[in-house]
C-alpha cells in the first residue's frame, strides 16, 4: 500500500481504479532559424488556433460551471493577445533567430517568472501558471500535438502531473470519480473549477506518475487529504464505511430544505448565499438560500472592453430580484481594483493595489460610472426586495458623499417618471477603520455586512492567500473577533442588523460564537447552506 498526503480542494471520498494520464512531451530544443518571417507567421497561426480552441472551451464551460468560474477561458484568450507576450515571442524569433516553439516557451517562462516573484500577492503569483499554460497551448499547436484524453466508460480516479483549466473542463466528468494532481494549489484555477464541478480533488500531492499505478485500486480521501494506492483491506473497509456515512449525511441534509434556520431556543438566523451571477442565484435557490447576502456586481465589469451599460446592469439585477421571489438580494456596488482588474478602467499601476484605488474609492472619484450603476440598481429595486451595500468604507464622510449621490440619482429617475423602489442601504465592514467607527456608521445606514476576508487581511497586515505566511496566519485572532463583536454591539445599539459574508461565515468553529454575540445573518457559498443550517438548529 502507498499512502500520499495532499491538499483537499473538494470534500468527499472516492474509491475506484486509477487512471494515470501523462501528457505527450513537446520538443523544447532551441534551434537557429534561417527564415524568421516564416517562423513568426507560424506562431501567429498557432496562436489563432489556440484562441479559437479556448473560445470553444469557454462555451462548453458555461454549461458546466458558473460564468464566474468560466471566465478563465476569456482571461487566457486575452493573455494570448497580450502585447508583452507577443513582443517577447517576436524578439526571440526576429532578434535571436530562435524557432517559434522555443521563443514561445521562453516568452511564457519570462513572464511567468515575473509574476511568480510577486510573493506578496497570491493572486498575481497564480498568473504565472496562466502564462505557462498559454505558452504550452501555442507550442502544442505549433508541433501538431493533440492530447485528447479518452477515459474508460467505468468512472476512474484521474491522476495527473497537473491539469490546466481547459483540460479540466474538457474532461467528461461523468467518467471521473476524483482528481489527484502532483502539482497545483488551493487557489489555482483547477481547484476553483473542481470545487464548482463538485468533484473530490487533491492537489499538490507530489505523486510520481508511475505506470505501475495505472489500473490499481485507489482511494481519495478528500476529508483528510490522503490518497491510498492499492490499499490494505482494513483501510479499504474503514474508508468504505466512512464514505457511506458521509454520503448518508449529505443525503440527509436535503431534508432540511424548506426548514427554518432557527436555534433550539427559537432564535432565527438568516442564512443567505454569496453569488456572482444569475446562474449562482439558481444554485442558491436549489440549496434553499433564504436570500442573497452578497451579489458581487463587479463580475459584470470584468473580461470586457468597456463599461456595462445601465440597461445591461438593470436586466441582470432585475432578473435576480425576480428570481428570488421576494427574498432579499443584497447587491454590492462594484469592487474593481486590487486583484480584480479591468484594463478599460485605466487604473494606474500601484505598488500595493490592495491598499490603493479600489471599490468605493473608484466610485467616488468616477461618479459618472457610479451613477450608472446606482440608476440600474434603483430601477431594479422596483421588481424585488433589494439591498445595496458599499465596499471598502473607511469614514463617515464617504457615506455622506454616497448618500448625496443617491439623492441625485433618485431625483433624476423620478423626474423622468421612472419607477423605483426603496432599497435598504448598508456598508461593508472590511477595514479596521470601519469597525472602530461602526457606532457612527450605524447612524447612516440600515445594515452592516462584515467582509471577513479583507477585515482579516487588514487587521493582521497579512495577505491570507500568501502561502509563505501560513505559520503566522490566525483567522481566529482575538483582534479580529473583538472588531466583529464591537461592530455587532454598535450596530444593534442603533437597530442596525449585521451579517457576515466573508469566509468565516462558513467556519463551523465560529458559528456558535457568531450567534452568541448577536450576528443576524450568515452569507456563504450555496453548497454550505444546508450543513450550516443543521449545525445552527442544534444550538441551544
Amino acid at each position: 500500500m502507498v499512502k500520499i498526503e495532499g491538499q483537499s480542494v473538494q470534500k468527499g471520498i472516492a474509491i475506484g481504479n486509477i487512471f494515470v494520464w501523462k501528457k505527450k512531451e513537446v520538443s523544447l530544443k532551441a534551434t537557429k532559424i534561417s527564415n524568421p518571417e516564416e517562423e513568426l507567421n507560424a506562431f501567429y497561426e498557432a496562436r489563432e488556433k489556440a484562441i479559437a480552441e479556448l473560445r470553444e472551451m469557454g462555451e462548453k464551460a458555461k454549461g458546466k460551471v458558473s460564468d464566474e468560474d468560466a471566465e478563465i477561458f476569456t482571461v487566457h484568450q486575452m493573455l494570448l493577445q497580450d502585447l508583452d507576450f507577443e513582443d517577447a515571442v517576436k524578439d526571440g524569433i526576429l532578434q535571436e533567430h530562435l524557432n517559434a516553439s522555443y521563443a514561445t516557451y521562453q516568452a511564457g517562462e519570462s513572464l511567468a517568472e515575473i509574476f511568480a516573484a510577486m510573493d506578496d500577492n497570491a493572486y498575481m503569483m497564480e498568473r504565472a501558471s496562466d502564462f505557462r499554460d498559454i505558452a504550452a497551448r501555442v507550442i502544442r499547436k505549433l508541433q501538431n500535438i493533440e492530447d485528447k484524453l479518452t477515459l474508460p466508460e467505468t468512472p476512474v480516479i484521474l491522476v495527473a502531473d497537473d491539469l490546466s483549466p481547459t483540460e479540466t473542463i474538457g474532461i467528461d466528468t461523468s467518467s471521473v470519480l476524483a482528481f489527484v494532481t502532483a502539482k497545483g494549489s488551493m487557489n489555482s484555477h483547477t481547484a476553483i473549477l473542481a470545487r464548482s464541478l463538485g468533484i473530490t480533488t487533491l492537489v499538490n500531492t507530489g505523486v510520481e506518475l508511475l505506470d505501475e499505478y495505472h489500473g490499481k485500486l485507489g482511494i481519495v480521501d478528500g476529508l483528510s487529504g490522503r490518497f491510498f494506492i492499492d490499499p490494505e483491506e482494513d483501510v479499504l473497509y474503514h474508508l468504505q464505511t466512512e464514505k457511506e456515512q458521509y454520503e448518508e449525511e449529505q443525503k440527509a441534509l436535503q431534508e432540511l430544505i424548506g426548514v427554518e434556520t432557527i436555534t433550539r431556543s427559537g432564535r432565527k438566523i438568516g442564512l443567505y448565499a454569496n453569488i456572482g451571477n444569475v446562474e449562482d442565484a439558481q444554485r442558491a435557490l436549489r440549496y434553499d438560500a433564504e436570500g442573497i447576502g452578497l451579489f458581487r456586481s463587479e463580475f459584470l465589469y470584468l473580461n470586457r472592453n468597456d463599461y456595462p451599460s445601465e440597461e445591461e446592469q438593470f436586466e441582470s439585477y432585475k432578473q435576480v430580484a425576480e428570481m428570488m421571489e421576494g427574498k432579499e438580494v443584497i447587491i454590492r456596488t462594484l469592487d474593481i481594483g486590487a486583484d480584480k482588474q479591468a484594463d478599460y478602467f485605466q487604473i494606474p499601476k500601484e505598488e500595493n493595489p490592495a491598499m490603493g484605488l479600489r471599490a468605493i474609492r473608484i466610485c467616488l472619484t468616477r461618479p459618472e460610472v457610479f451613477k450608472v450603476q446606482l440608476r440600474a440598481l434603483y430601477r431594479a429595486s422596483a421588481f424585488g426586495k433589494l439591498g445595496i451595500m458599499f465596499p471598502m468604507i473607511t469614514s463617515v464622510e464617504e457615506v455622506d458623499e454616497i448618500l448625496g449621490i443617491i439623492e441625485e440619482v433618485k431625483k433624476e429617475l423620478l423626474d423622468k417618471n421612472i419607477e423605483i423602489g426603496d432599497p435598504d442601504l448598508g456598508v461593508m465592514i472590511e477595514t479596521p477603520a470601519a469597525a472602530l467607527i461602526s457606532d457612527l456608521l450605524a447612524e447612516k445606514v440600515d445594515f452592516f455586512s462584515i467582509g471577513t476576508n479583507d477585515l482579516t487581511q487588514y487587521t493582521l497586515a497579512m495577505d491570507r492567500q500568501n502561502a509563505s505566511l501560513a505559520r503566522f496566519q490566525n483567522i481566529h485572532h482575538q483582534a479580529l473577533l473583538r472588531l466583529i463583536e464591537m461592530t455587532v454591539r454598535n450596530a444593534h445599539a442603533k437597530n442596525v442588523r449585521v451579517g457576515i459574508c466573508g469566509e468565516l461565515g462558513a467556519d463551523s468553529d465560529l458559528t456558535e460564537y457568531f450567534i452568541s454575540i448577536g450576528v443576524d445573518e450568515l452569507s456563504v457559498s450555496a453548497p454550505r447552506i444546508l450543513s450550516l443550517r443543521k449545525q445552527i438548529r442544534e444550538f441551544a
